[in-house]
């Protein structure tokens, strides 16, 4: 059955696709979950529908036109959480709805577009990625790896603590602006398979996930891709032969796996802190028990460097 799956040409560029989805949503969630902005994501796939709009418009790649105008409304939103501390809610919500309503104005207005069009992106569908789409995935995909692993102590630096990042001598407003961007371009990879209403979701549950059991920032990244490969996959497969949606399959496998590892997470610690014990740690070092494994489990308790 698999062989069979793996024949058919549509599936083959869609588990490509979901094989990069996997991989580059977590790769940038880990950054916005640190910083306490996990719904970041959702706001950019509100905004990146405009995108999906001007492409039926414009009779171009709605991918391309739709990373265009969520990394302009990404930098939007950065800015308007910097310089925007009073009326900086309402400006986002206007940012959101009216990216939201602009997306499907445009679909209409245009000639090759309809509603139906605008399920496929909001959701995800596997049968409608094309060769192209693969390829504007696969540049996309390798812009953001590049940079959350080329950067990634300097990331990490601003998601945890920007003012102690400004000290040592980073450039914090550039940084900040690149994650914005990155995540911009991460909606835009992943809206063909799980849809711009449900990308954020893949951006964070993994890594929420992952920090349930892992201890240190490169255990952390580096299973969260993993728990993002592996449901992304997994809900493909399971949408070609069940016939449903990729994208809610792909965020409900994800929360499974949230659950089944928040359940493993106090046995563990439990074990951590008897070997602790064991090897002499517990009396002569109780702070640094009581730091390696604490009472109340916070984010950046789980991600450190």
């Amino acid at each position: 059955m698999i062989l069979e799956m793996l024949e058919s040409a549509f599936m083959q560029r869609a588990l490509l696709a979901a094989l990069l989805v996997g991989i580059t949503a977590p790769a940038v969630g880990i950054y916005l979950v640190q910083r306490r902005q996990a719904l970041m994501g959702d706001g950019i796939g509100h905004v990146a529908m405009t995108g999906v709009g001007l492409g039926f418009l414009l009779s171009t790649n709605p991918i391309w036109m739709a990373t265009l105008v969520s990394v302009v409304g990404a930098v939007l939103m950065e800015l308007i959480r910097t310089y925007g501390r009073t009326r900086g809610d309402i400006a986002l919500a206007m940012l959101f709805y009216g990216g939201m309503a602009g997306g499907v104005l445009l679909i209409e207005l245009s000639d090759s577009g309809s509603t139906a069009n605008l399920t496929t992106y909001l959701f995800g569908s596997l049968s409608t990625v094309s060769d192209q789409d693969v390829v504007a995935i696969m540049l996309l995909a390798a812009f953001v790896v590049a940079v959350s692993l080329g950067l990634r102590r300097q990331l990490f630096a601003v998601s945890q603590d920007e003012e102690f990042a400004r000290v040592t001598g980073l450039p914090v407003r550039a940084l900040n602006l690149l994650v914005a961007v990155t995540a911009a371009v991460t909606v835009s990879v992943a809206m063909r398979v799980v849809g711009l209403l449900l990308v954020s979701a893949l951006m964070v549950v993994p890594v929420a996930a992952a920090q349930q059991i892992s201890r240190s920032f490169k255990a952390t990244y580096a299973l969260s891709v993993a728990i993002g490969v592996t449901v992304a996959l997994a809900g493909t497969t399971t949408s070609y032969y069940q016939d449903v949606p990729p994208g809610a399959t792909i965020v409900m496998l994800a929360i499974a796996v949230f659950v089944v590892l928040t359940a493993l997470a106090t046995p563990l610690a439990r074990r951590r802190a008897k070997a602790m014990e064991a090897s002499g740690v517990g009396d002569a070092g109780g702070a640094e028990c009581a730091v390696g494994v604490p009472g109340t489990r916070r984010p950046g308790d789980d991600v450190k460097v």
